[in-house]
Order: C-alpha cells, then sequence, then structure tokens
C-alpha cells in the first residue's frame, strides 16, 4: 500500500510544509498528532482532494497563530483512495503515534472503525456522514457525526420540497426517487426517508447506482419511465456529474432534483456548467465561504507564506474545501474544550479528546472569534446528542456559481429522534452491549 505522508517539518520544506514542527507524531509534550485519513487519487480525488487541503490548511492556521493554547499540532497524511480496507490500515498504522482522533471521511471506513474506537480509546469525528444512528451517544460513546447525519439532510431536503408544494398534504400521492451510491453511504437516508413516506404517504423509488457511477444509463432510463416528481440524488465523485449529465440527456427537469451535501460542491457541477443549473443540494450549514473571516486567515497567514497545502488558490473558501476546514476546526475545539478540563497547554490524550467533543459549547461569540460569523450556527453537544446541531440550508447552481436559498431548516427531531434510539438499541443488542450509566455520562 502507498502511503502518502505530509508532516509538518523543516526536512519537507520543498513540499511546501517549511517553518512548521520538526516532528511528524506527538514525541514531546507540546505536539497534539492529527492522523488525517485522504483520498488524493483514485476515481474520488477530484472531490477528497479539496477536503484534505481545507483540512490541513486549517490545522498549519492553528499553528500559525500559536497552537492549541500552545500546543503545536503535527499531522500525517495517509492515503485511502476512499477504499475501507486501505482506511483501516491507514487507523492501524497511524494510532499508535499518539493519535488525537480520527476522521475517515468514508461511511464504509466509519462502519469498520466503529468497534476499533472504544478498544484503541480513539474518538471519531465523522462530520455530516457516517452511522445516523451514532447521534446516540448513550450507546456510540466513541462515535461523533457533529453537524449533520444523512438523516437530517434527508429530512431537510424534503422540508424544502414540501415547502415549495405548499404543505406535506401537498405531497401524498408523489413520487421521490432516491438515486444512491450503492454503498453504506448511499443506503443511509433510507430509513427516514422510509418513515416520512409511510407518515406521508408518498411513493419513494430506490434506484441504487454501482460504484464509481460513470455508468447510469439504465438509470436514467428508469427515472424517464417512471417520471418522478422529484429525485434525491446521494451520490460522490464522479457519479454527481454523471448523474447530471444523463438527466440532461433524458430532459429530467434539473429543478426538480436535489442532493445531498455530498452532491453540491463545485466539482459537481463545473463540468456541466448550464446543464446542472436549477440544480439545489442541502449544505452541511456552509457552502462555498470565500469571504468569511477563516479563509482571509489562511489567505494571510499560510498561503501567503508560502505554505498553502493546494497548488488552486482560488480553490480555498470553495464548498469542499471549507468542509474540510471545518471538520479540522471541529477536531481543534475538541482539544481545546478538552484542555480546559484537563490542563490548557497540555497533549490531550484520545480519552480527554473524547470528553471535549462531548463536552462541545461554542456559541456564537466562540464562532465569530474563530472567524466562522456567517459560516455557520453553534454547536452543543452531551452524552445524549452528539452530533450538537441540526440546522442546514439549501443551495442552487445557477450555471455558475451557488447561491442559497431560502432561510435555515431545521431537521424534525420529532422524527429523527425516536429512528435513532431504535437503530441504536438494536445496534446494542446485537453486540451485546449496555447503554451508558449516568455516572459514565458524568466523567
Amino acid at each position: 500500500m502507498k502511503l502518502k505522508s505530509l508532516a509538518i517539518a523543516a526536512t519537507v520544506a520543498a513540499a511546501g510544509l517549511a517553518g512548521l514542527s520538526t516532528s511528524v507524531a506527538a514525541a514531546d509534550a507540546k505536539e497534539q498528532f492529527f492522523p488525517v485519513l485522504v483520498y488524493r487519487t483514485g476515481a474520488y480525488a477530484p472531490n477528497g482532494t479539496p477536503w484534505a487541503n481545507g483540512y490541513v490548511d486549517y490545522l498549519k492556521l492553528i499553528n500559525a497563530k500559536g497552537g492549541i493554547n500552545g500546543v503545536k499540532i503535527t499531522f500525517e497524511e495517509c492515503e485511502t483512495g476512499y477504499a475501507t480496507d486501505r482506511s483501516v490500515e491507514c487507523y492501524e498504522r497511524l494510532k499508535g503515534k499518539g493519535a488525537t482522533l480520527f476522521q475517515p471521511l468514508s461511511t464504509g471506513a466509519t462502519f469498520a472503525l466503529t468497534e476499533k474506537a472504544p478498544v484503541d480509546k480513539i474518538p471519531l469525528i465523522t462530520a455530516g456522514y457516517g452511522r445516523s444512528e451514532s447521534q446516540d451517544g448513550g450507546v456510540f460513546k466513541w462515535n461523533f457525526p457533529l453537524l449533520g447525519t444523512y438523516w437530517v439532510a434527508a429530512d431537510v431536503l424534503l422540508q424544502h420540497v414540501v415547502k415549495k408544494e405548499g404543505g406535506w398534504d401537498k405531497i401524498k400521492g408523489k413520487k421521490i426517487a432516491l438515486v444512491y451510491h450503492d454503498s453504506p453511504y448511499g443506503k443511509e437516508p433510507i430509513p427516514l426517508l422510509q418513515e416520512r413516506a409511510k407518515l406521508h404517504g408518498f411513493e419513494l423509488q430506490l434506484l441504487p447506482v454501482t460504484a464509481p457511477g460513470v455508468e447510469q444509463k439504465a438509470t436514467w432510463l428508469q427515472v424517464r419511465q417512471s417520471r418522478p416528481d422529484f429525485v434525491f440524488l446521494w451520490g460522490w465523485g464522479v457519479m454527481n456529474s454523471t448523474a447530471l449529465k444523463e438527466a440532461q440527456a433524458t430532459g429530467y427537469p434539473r429543478e426538480k432534483m436535489f442532493g445531498v451535501w455530498w452532491a453540491g460542491a463545485e466539482p459537481d457541477v463545473k463540468d456541466v456548467g448550464d446543464g446542472a443549473k436549477g440544480y439545489s443540494a442541502v449544505t452541511m450549514q456552509h457552502g462555498a465561504e470565500p469571504q468569511s473571516k477563516v479563509v482571509q486567515d489562511i489567505l494571510k497567514e499560510v498561503y501567503a507564506k508560502g505554505q498553502g497545502t493546494g497548488t488552486n488558490k482560488e480553490e480555498v473558501g470553495q464548498v469542499l474545501y471549507m468542509r474540510g476546514l471545518l471538520s479540522a476546526a471541529m477536531g481543534v475545539e475538541g482539544v481545546r474544550r478538552a484542555q480546559e478540563r484537563f490542563g490548557k497547554g497540555k497533549v490531550m490524550t484520545g480519552e480527554q479528546v473524547r470528553w471535549g467533543l462531548e463536552n462541545l459549547a461554542l456559541d456564537q461569540k466562540k464562532l465569530d472569534a474563530l472567524g466562522l460569523a456567517g459560516v455557520m450556527r453553534p454547536v452543543s453537544t452531551s452524552c445524549a446528542d452528539h452530533m450538537g446541531a441540526n440546522w442546514a440550508r439549501v443551495h442552487t447552481w445557477d450555471g455558475k456559481k451557488w447561491n442559497f436559498v431560502g432561510d435555515w431548516y431545521q431537521a424534525d427531531e420529532q422524527i429523527i429522534k425516536p429512528l435513532v434510539k431504535s437503530t441504536a438499541d438494536k445496534y446494542a443488542a446485537e453486540k451485546k452491549m449496555q447503554r451508558r450509566t449516568p455516572e459514565d455520562c458524568q466523567s
């Protein structure tokens, strides 16, 4: 397996990482090690690369500002190719280097690592992906689907469609087709959509697409034949642009297509251009945020000093870049929160960071201080809620750029919470686990 390692080290100055820390692991008392699972190669590289660049650039920004209360961040990348087996290999390789936390950037990998994390006592952040039921911290002590799960995304998309139609009663008898990546990721929204279908009387058509999704003619022939009122796109990588091109070829209106937040970024639509005009996607709060203060800080403190991770400066602030940036920010803030309890200026263990992630309290004042004003809403986690926020927006492609449409939506917890609990309870029963005690939650 080819592993691409990038460390904040003076010895790799030629790679644009000069002037940063001199170690790849938390070897001394002032270095917090962040393993970085990425996919810069393979079919999903066009989408995985900007995420990785945003993630790493944010770590560099924190170091440029003095670290986390003086603790410098070190990191090492490991190339997964979006393959679950390689993701597990990367996890096993890097966990022993003092790993702070892992962000698998893959739902399949999250499923595989969920059983490893409790043994190794290393938390998993799965911001906007992973197991939707892992919102339940009473069962999933080490999983943190911060900022939103696929059930949140699906519920918000339904709310958006319903608002456009004029009410829940207006979608009774209508048909929604889910065109989805045939993987654990693509299957995640199905339970929520099925629950809503029973409640509101719409028909749900399931159309799986074999990865990586470059061949969809048969799928869109079914769409043309069944003529659904709406299409929800749960794709990733080349699958998204292919779906939009096939919709254009078959004459399906892009105005009736709505994607998840992994199907609503620049790589998904830029090659389709006007052919994707009118297509909408839910966002994980943020969209493209090139004017945000955090992006301006990165341009000033990282890129202006020749230390930017990517080669395309225009990418900084785009949708997937921001997704990686925010994912890194959640990890950093988990460490910062842990330091408030266990000692400012100290390196935190995985167990201590887990506590920090379970007790995040990012109010608007703190977000503003991080340069995230207007980018995201406050996040507050607890033992019961490992997600911390259930707000989302929708943006639409105008042929050249993404534009937000309407206001914020909040996922309906009356629908989601029972689904989360029942699914988490089923998982606990299968694994012969007990729910956490009140004492454990307070520890």
